[in-house]
């Protein structure tokens, strides 16, 4: 199994916010190869105030309260938080060892840093989901970044960090994208509580999403990083050097530069192969997440 510490900025069951963090959550706990060893909140969706208590209630929705689950720092305030203090603990308990995922502000995994400078040596892998390499348009409608560039000094030193790291952009996320079809297979099998709670806690945003973007429904991103871990073989790898400045992430952008001396090598997968069996895998894992009170 995998030791994964899942970093995130959840806003499932607020009105009006996301709900990929969530259902990343929700794959995490029902793949029976991953062992969920903490989750940590940012900020990015929403305030962090907002994330904790959504994610709280989430834990406590989903009875996985024997999991810790710690606060992060706020936009603008110390980093070195309780959420910080957690990933060094862990990554010093399980050396090379432990996948982080992360899908909002890289404010706790540099707060970690500052903690142990040596935290990024300790770490097995980084999985991301952030960054742009090219303008996000969404039926002539640009979508700005709102990972990388909430806290773009966070995202330069985790980035540039010698790391091993794979980050899911924006781009790629594109194809993942959660349609009429999907929402009919929650409906349709409303005797599995799971689906019957995602249908719930998601369908306003999926309503919600597809006005604003005049798409079939809402993108998946979060959990496109999560199934990366899971399963790499279903993504077309591409090692690139990355030269981002602290600038160019203020707006998430990763300035590829082959051979660049002062380089950094990053994962950005440019494909999911094999989108039906993408979907079939998350289902399945969905399939097995118990509800309180259910």
């Amino acid at each position: 199994m995998k030791k994964v510490l899942y970093d995130c900025d959840n806003t499932m069951g607020l009105p009006f916010k996301d709900v990929d963090d969530g259902l990343t959550l929700m794959y995490l706990i029902g793949n029976r190869n991953i062992d969920l060893l903490g989750v940590t909140t940012t900020f990015g969706n929403s305030h962090i105030e907002d994330v904790f208590q959504a994610t709280t209630k989430l834990v406590n929705d989903l009875s996985i309260g024997d999991i810790p689950l710690k606060k992060g720092a706020g936009k603008g305030s110390d980093r070195k938080s309780e959420a910080a203090a957690f990933l060094v603990q862990m990554v010093n308990q399980y050396p090379n060892e432990i996948t982080i995922l992360a899908t909002g502000s890289l404010t706790n995994l540099y707060g970690a840093y500052e903690l142990d400078p040596e935290f990024y040596q300790k770490i097995k892998e980084i999985v991301l989901m952030g960054g742009l390499t090219k303008p996000l348009i969404i039926n002539g409608r640009n979508l700005d970044e709102l990972n990388f560039s909430v806290d773009s000094e966070a995202s330069c030193n985790v980035l540039h960090s010698g790391a091993k790291i794979t980050t899911m952009t924006g781009h790629i996320c594109l194809q993942a994208e959660f349609r009429r079809k999907e929402y009919e297979r929650l409906m349709e099998n409303k005797d599995i509580a799971s689906y019957a709670y995602i249908k719930e806690q998601s369908y306003a945003w999926y309503e919600n999403f597809k006005e604003l973007f005049a798409t079939e429904g809402f993108f998946n991103w979060d959990i496109v990083s999560g199934v990366y871990i899971t399963h790499p073989e279903l993504f077309a790898d591409s090692y690139q050097s990355i030269i981002s400045s602290e600038r160019d992430l203020q707006k998430g952008f990763l300035r590829i530069e082959g051979e660049h001396e002062n380089g950094s090598i990053i994962n950005i997968p440019t494909e999911i192969k094999d989108t039906d069996l993408f979907n079939e895998i998350i289902f399945e894992a969905w399939k097995k997440v118990k509800i309180k009170g259910i």
